[in-house]
Protein backbone atom coordinates (compact mmCIF):
# COMPACT_ATOMS: atom_id res chain seq x y z
CA UNK A 1 0.00 0.00 0.00
CA UNK A 2 1.53 3.12 -1.00
CA UNK A 3 1.91 5.50 1.97
CA UNK A 4 3.16 8.37 0.52
CA UNK A 5 6.64 7.86 1.76
CA UNK A 6 9.89 7.84 -0.13
CA UNK A 7 11.77 4.97 -0.55
CA UNK A 8 15.19 4.35 0.12
CA UNK A 9 14.87 6.88 2.87
CA UNK A 10 16.37 10.39 2.31
CA UNK A 11 19.96 10.52 3.94
CA UNK A 12 20.08 12.06 6.85
CA UNK A 13 23.64 12.75 7.75
CA UNK A 14 23.75 9.70 9.88
CA UNK A 15 26.90 7.08 9.47
CA UNK A 16 26.74 4.91 7.04
CA UNK A 17 25.17 1.86 8.85
CA UNK A 18 27.73 -0.36 6.59
CA UNK A 19 30.93 0.67 8.56
CA UNK A 20 31.56 -1.37 11.95
CA UNK A 21 31.20 1.05 14.98
CA UNK A 22 34.63 1.99 15.92
CA UNK A 23 34.85 3.31 12.35
CA UNK A 24 31.24 5.51 12.67
CA UNK A 25 32.87 6.45 15.78
CA UNK A 26 36.66 6.84 14.88
CA UNK A 27 36.33 6.96 11.07
CA UNK A 28 37.34 4.40 8.40
CA UNK A 29 40.43 1.93 9.30
CA UNK A 30 44.20 3.19 7.57
CA UNK A 31 46.39 1.19 6.01
CA UNK A 32 49.16 -0.66 8.65
CA UNK A 33 52.28 1.39 9.04
CA UNK A 34 55.39 -0.01 7.42
CA UNK A 35 57.08 -3.29 9.06
CA UNK A 36 60.86 -2.21 10.79
CA UNK A 37 63.25 -5.05 11.17
CA UNK A 38 63.14 -7.23 13.88
CA UNK A 39 66.13 -5.75 16.14
CA UNK A 40 64.86 -2.21 15.09
CA UNK A 41 61.57 -2.65 16.50
CA UNK A 42 63.40 -3.99 19.56
CA UNK A 43 65.68 -1.17 19.89
CA UNK A 44 62.77 1.30 19.57
CA UNK A 45 60.54 -0.76 22.37
CA UNK A 46 63.32 -1.01 24.68
CA UNK A 47 64.17 3.01 24.15
CA UNK A 48 60.81 3.57 24.89
CA UNK A 49 60.25 1.53 27.89
CA UNK A 50 63.27 3.08 29.48
CA UNK A 51 62.16 6.66 28.35
CA UNK A 52 58.93 5.91 30.84
CA UNK A 53 61.32 5.77 33.69
CA UNK A 54 63.17 9.32 33.03
CA UNK A 55 66.03 8.43 30.81
CA UNK A 56 67.61 11.66 29.07
CA UNK A 57 68.34 9.82 25.63
CA UNK A 58 65.01 9.99 23.52
CA UNK A 59 63.42 8.74 20.26
CA UNK A 60 62.61 10.73 17.74
CA UNK A 61 61.79 7.96 15.14
CA UNK A 62 63.10 5.15 13.87
CA UNK A 63 63.05 6.08 10.24
CA UNK A 64 66.47 5.65 9.54
CA UNK A 65 65.95 4.77 5.65
CA UNK A 66 63.13 7.92 5.40
CA UNK A 67 61.34 5.43 3.83
CA UNK A 68 59.80 2.72 1.19
CA UNK A 69 62.57 3.73 -1.42
CA UNK A 70 66.22 2.55 -0.88
CA UNK A 71 68.38 5.79 -1.06
CA UNK A 72 71.51 6.10 -3.08
CA UNK A 73 74.25 4.24 -2.06
CA UNK A 74 76.99 6.97 -0.86
CA UNK A 75 80.67 7.30 -0.47
CA UNK A 76 80.93 9.21 2.13
CA UNK A 77 78.45 11.73 4.83
CA UNK A 78 79.26 15.39 5.98
CA UNK A 79 77.88 16.49 9.15
CA UNK A 80 77.44 20.05 8.83
CA UNK A 81 76.35 20.32 12.72
CA UNK A 82 79.64 18.25 14.19
CA UNK A 83 81.72 19.66 11.51
CA UNK A 84 83.03 15.97 10.58
CA UNK A 85 82.70 14.12 7.48
CA UNK A 86 83.29 10.07 7.76
CA UNK A 87 83.35 7.18 4.72
CA UNK A 88 80.66 3.99 4.05
CA UNK A 89 82.18 0.76 3.69
CA UNK A 90 80.41 -1.00 0.27
CA UNK A 91 76.74 -1.76 1.37
CA UNK A 92 76.50 0.52 3.63
CA UNK A 93 74.00 3.76 2.90
CA UNK A 94 73.23 7.32 4.40
CA UNK A 95 70.21 7.65 6.43
CA UNK A 96 67.76 10.45 6.92
CA UNK A 97 66.81 10.55 10.79
CA UNK A 98 68.79 9.04 13.44
CA UNK A 99 66.52 6.67 16.22
CA UNK A 100 68.17 8.64 19.15
CA UNK A 101 67.75 12.27 19.29
CA UNK A 102 70.77 14.80 19.42
CA UNK A 103 72.28 12.93 16.77
CA UNK A 104 72.69 14.86 13.11
CA UNK A 105 73.76 11.59 10.73
CA UNK A 106 73.61 8.26 10.94
CA UNK A 107 73.97 5.39 8.09
CA UNK A 108 73.08 1.64 8.16
CA UNK A 109 74.25 -1.50 6.47
CA UNK A 110 70.92 -3.07 6.24
CA UNK A 111 69.73 -4.29 9.41
CA UNK A 112 72.67 -5.35 10.58
CA UNK A 113 74.66 -2.37 11.83
CA UNK A 114 74.10 1.19 12.20
CA UNK A 115 76.22 4.45 12.89
CA UNK A 116 75.40 7.37 14.68
CA UNK A 117 77.30 10.84 14.97
CA UNK A 118 76.85 13.99 16.63
CA UNK A 119 78.47 16.79 18.66
CA UNK A 120 79.38 16.58 21.68
CA UNK A 121 80.15 18.76 24.75
CA UNK A 122 83.44 20.56 25.49
CA UNK A 123 85.94 18.67 27.18
CA UNK A 124 89.63 18.50 27.88
CA UNK A 125 91.93 15.58 26.47
CA UNK A 126 92.87 14.58 29.72
CA UNK A 127 88.93 13.97 30.54
CA UNK A 128 88.08 12.31 27.66
CA UNK A 129 88.30 8.62 29.22
CA UNK A 130 85.64 9.83 31.88
CA UNK A 131 83.32 11.43 29.81
CA UNK A 132 83.47 8.15 27.60
CA UNK A 133 83.02 6.19 29.99
CA UNK A 134 80.00 7.65 30.81
CA UNK A 135 78.52 8.03 27.49
CA UNK A 136 79.27 4.05 27.01
CA UNK A 137 77.07 2.85 29.93
CA UNK A 138 74.41 5.44 29.47
CA UNK A 139 74.13 4.00 25.36
CA UNK A 140 74.85 0.24 26.81
CA UNK A 141 71.49 0.75 29.58
CA UNK A 142 69.44 2.24 26.25
CA UNK A 143 70.42 -0.19 23.47
CA UNK A 144 72.35 -3.21 24.40
CA UNK A 145 70.47 -4.92 27.23
CA UNK A 146 72.71 -7.71 27.74
CA UNK A 147 72.41 -10.42 30.46
CA UNK A 148 76.41 -10.62 29.92
CA UNK A 149 78.71 -7.14 28.80
CA UNK A 150 82.56 -7.09 28.69
CA UNK A 151 84.29 -4.07 27.74
CA UNK A 152 86.71 -5.66 24.53
CA UNK A 153 88.39 -2.19 24.17
CA UNK A 154 89.29 0.82 25.78
CA UNK A 155 92.18 3.18 24.28
CA UNK A 156 93.14 6.22 23.88
CA UNK A 157 93.33 6.53 19.74
CA UNK A 158 94.07 9.71 17.19
CA UNK A 159 92.06 10.03 14.31
CA UNK A 160 93.34 12.40 11.24
CA UNK A 161 95.17 14.56 14.28
CA UNK A 162 92.20 14.41 16.65
CA UNK A 163 92.64 13.21 20.13
CA UNK A 164 90.58 10.48 21.13
CA UNK A 165 89.29 7.86 23.20
CA UNK A 166 87.07 4.66 22.04
CA UNK A 167 85.25 1.77 24.46
CA UNK A 168 83.60 -1.21 23.02
CA UNK A 169 81.08 -3.37 24.63
CA UNK A 170 80.43 -7.27 23.44
CA UNK A 171 76.72 -7.81 24.90
CA UNK A 172 75.47 -12.04 25.13
CA UNK A 173 72.10 -13.04 26.06
CA UNK A 174 70.49 -16.02 27.82
CA UNK A 175 67.46 -16.12 25.56
CA UNK A 176 67.96 -18.02 22.40
CA UNK A 177 66.34 -15.39 19.89
CA UNK A 178 68.91 -12.69 20.12
CA UNK A 179 72.37 -13.13 18.80
CA UNK A 180 75.16 -11.33 20.80
CA UNK A 181 75.85 -7.50 19.76
CA UNK A 182 78.65 -5.19 19.23
CA UNK A 183 78.42 -1.30 20.69
CA UNK A 184 81.49 0.88 20.42
CA UNK A 185 81.34 4.48 21.01
CA UNK A 186 84.13 7.21 20.23
CA UNK A 187 84.70 10.92 21.50
CA UNK A 188 86.98 12.68 19.48
CA UNK A 189 87.93 16.54 20.69
CA UNK A 190 87.53 19.25 18.06
CA UNK A 191 89.83 22.39 16.91
CA UNK A 192 87.35 24.67 18.12
CA UNK A 193 87.45 22.59 22.03
CA UNK A 194 84.14 20.60 21.75
CA UNK A 195 84.01 16.92 20.41
CA UNK A 196 82.74 14.66 18.57
CA UNK A 197 80.58 11.43 19.41
CA UNK A 198 80.43 8.74 17.31
CA UNK A 199 78.56 5.50 18.53
CA UNK A 200 78.24 2.52 16.40
CA UNK A 201 75.85 -0.71 17.31
CA UNK A 202 75.60 -3.98 15.35
CA UNK A 203 73.99 -6.96 15.83
CA UNK A 204 75.05 -9.49 15.73
CA UNK A 205 78.45 -9.19 16.14
CA UNK A 206 81.01 -10.07 13.48
CA UNK A 207 84.03 -9.69 12.34
CA UNK A 208 82.69 -7.55 9.33
CA UNK A 209 80.67 -5.47 11.22
CA UNK A 210 83.55 -4.50 13.68
CA UNK A 211 85.75 -3.82 10.94
CA UNK A 212 83.06 -2.09 8.82
CA UNK A 213 82.69 0.20 12.27
CA UNK A 214 86.27 0.66 12.71
CA UNK A 215 86.84 1.78 8.93
CA UNK A 216 84.27 4.36 9.50
CA UNK A 217 85.77 5.81 13.14
CA UNK A 218 89.41 5.60 11.40
CA UNK A 219 88.12 7.67 8.51
CA UNK A 220 87.01 10.62 10.27
CA UNK A 221 88.14 14.12 9.30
Amino acid sequence: MDDGRVWPPADRGEPDQDLPPSARWYGTPTAPPRRLPRWAATLLISVLALLTAGAVVTVAALAVLGGPDEPAETVAVSDGLAGVTYPLPPGWRQGVLAPVTGFTTVATNQDLAIVMIRPGDEVEPSGLRAELVELTELYSRLLLHGDKVDVVKDEAITVNGRAGHTRALHAEYRDVVNRPAYLRVTLLTTSSGGSVVILGLAHPDTPQSRADLDLITSGVR
